[in-house]
């Protein structure tokens, strides 16, 4: 028998669909709701049925089925559609009830919203949530933060929803305030891209450096995956190499070479811009999907721009051994980069972060779990102030060991002529990271001899700016010093 409702969810597409039977399968009742009245019935009458799923009809109906305090999650697409629910809901709405944002909202969007509900007496949290529509079915990984008196009241939900390690910890904690919750998801989601990028380097790399066969791919890759790169992405690509349709032709090789993109690995290259953060691989990754997008002008691009025949002799075995170096020393960089964007902003915003603890979170249920994660914590739970993972002990070494393949990978690509830009990239941002001095001396002194910008001294303090009368009738006149 169906009883007042624990939580309700809006919108039921894929994701909220399988968050709900999810929640219902862990015991909790659900009230649901979509715009399109006919999706309720077809979701009551079909997957949920003899379920205890309520389907409503009305904003009002929905709100009455619940248990007080109220908890409305919305699994809508982001923008002003959120904005719309959140004014369409809150007039229902008392003191202490909750509005759950379980989307890809951008995360100052988040935060927007959550200072105009708490105005209202109301609870707001942005909840990102990762691990695709089977995530959300068997257990995703949820990175929630907004209003902190909201935790206690959706904690006991999430934390049994969500993913578990394999040491019972679950994959769900609270983030923080305001738009943690979201900013989390959105770097989780450049990792990804990062990620993504480098496995498709590498699988070009092979195919069209080595020649190798999709079957000889995915044995190499099935043994990675028992190894130190052992991940959810590497697995899938395994299965991917061996997929065949139903006319027995091997499914990647019909499918077009144009990648999309939904915003967050766009969002995460911008907003570190907007921070002077070097987050180069992971800018890498997205602006080589839209490179990917120009299909037509690179296939006659291809026609008349000359380049290395690919053509390869030489000891492929050992270039194979290079290439799981280079895919795990560039991996470590994404995350290092990652990470650094997420300090960035935790202080600009004055946000408390347990770093360790979201990498705890990202352990199980979401797309770039890895057994690697765990030595992430471990860095973190041993150095809480760590200012970049390639510092922690366990890394540097790692590193150390790997990049000696790293470069020749990186050589090879060049002679071969085989786009790498995110291997590249990584290995120029360890280069340049190590690098005590850097030849930005220069570019100093050409932008004081052009526009006055001033230029700081190694020999006297920092914080005093100088510029140079440099053709001797410039004078002493200079720009103010800001930066953007």
């Amino acid at each position: 028998m169906k009883t007042a409702a624990d939580i309700a969810v809006v919108g039921l597409a894929v994701m909220g669909e399988n968050l709900i039977l999810n929640m219902e399968s862990k015991g909790f009742s659900v009230a649901c709701f979509n715009r399109t009245g006919s999706k309720v019935d077809a979701f009551v009458n079909g997957r949920a049925a003899g379920k205890n799923i309520i389907g409503c009809h009305r904003i009002a109906e929905l709100i009455g089925a619940l248990k007080r305090p109220r908890k409305v999650m919305c699994m809508i697409k982001a923008g002003s559609a959120v904005d719309e629910f959140i004014a369409t809901v809150m007039p229902f709405l008392e003191a202490g009830d909750v509005i759950i944002d379980g989307g890809n909202s951008h995360f100052t969007d988040t935060a927007r919203r959550a200072r105009e509900v708490e105005s209202k007496g109301l609870l707001y949290v942005g909840a990102g949530i990762s691990g695709g529509e089977e995530g959300a079915l068997t257990g995703p990984s949820i990175m929630p933060g907004g209003s902190p008196r909201a935790w206690p009241i959706i904690r006991p939900i999430f934390q049994t929803i969500c993913a578990f390690t394999d040491n019972g910890e679950p994959c769900c904690d609270w983030v923080g305030e305001s738009g943690a919750g979201h900013f989390v998801k959105m770097v989780h989601n450049g990792i990804e891209y990062g990620d993504l990028q480098l496995i498709g380097e590498t699988y070009q790399l092979m195919k069209d450096g080595l020649a190798l066969a999709n079957s000889e791919m995915a044995q190499i890759f099935a043994r990675w995956n028992k190894g130190p790169l052992d991940s959810y992405l590497i697995d899938i690509t395994h299965c991917i190499l061996d997929h065949r349709d139903e006319d027995g032709q091997a499914t990647i090789d019909v499918i077009l070479d144009t990648a999309g993109q939904k915003g967050t690995g766009k969002w995460t290259t911008a907003i570190a811009l907007d921070l002077c953060q070097p987050l180069t691989l992971i800018g890498e990754a997205a602006f080589a999907r839209c490179l990917s997008a120009l299909k037509d002008e690179r296939v006659a691009a291809s026609k008349v721009l000359s380049g290395p025949r690919l053509h390869f002799e030489g000891d492929k075995n050992a270039v194979i051994e290079d290439l799981e170096q280079a895919l795990y020393a560039a991996k470590i960089v994404t995350y290092a980069q990652g990470y650094q964007l997420i300090r960035a902003v935790a202080a600009e915003q004055g946000w408390n972060l347990n770093y360790g603890g979201i990498a705890l979170m990202w352990r199980g249920g979401c797309i770039i779990r890895s057994a690697f994660l765990d030595d992430i914590k471990k860095a973190f739970d041993a150095d809480p102030d760590l200012v970049n993972l390639m510092l922690a002990p366990f890394f540097q070494t790692a590193i150390e060991k790997a990049q000696a393949g790293w470069r020749r990978v990186a050589v090879l690509a060049a002679r071969l002529g085989i786009p790498t830009p995110a291997i590249g990239a990584a290995l120029a941002y360890y280069d340049g990271y190590r690098t005590a001095r850097l030849p930005a001396n220069l570019l100093q002194a050409q932008r004081d001899y052009f526009g006055a910008h001033t230029y700081e001294r190694i020999d006297r303090p920092r914080g005093l700016f100088f510029h140079a009368n440099w053709t001797g009738h410039g004078g002493a006149t200079a720009s103010s010093t800001y930066q953007v």
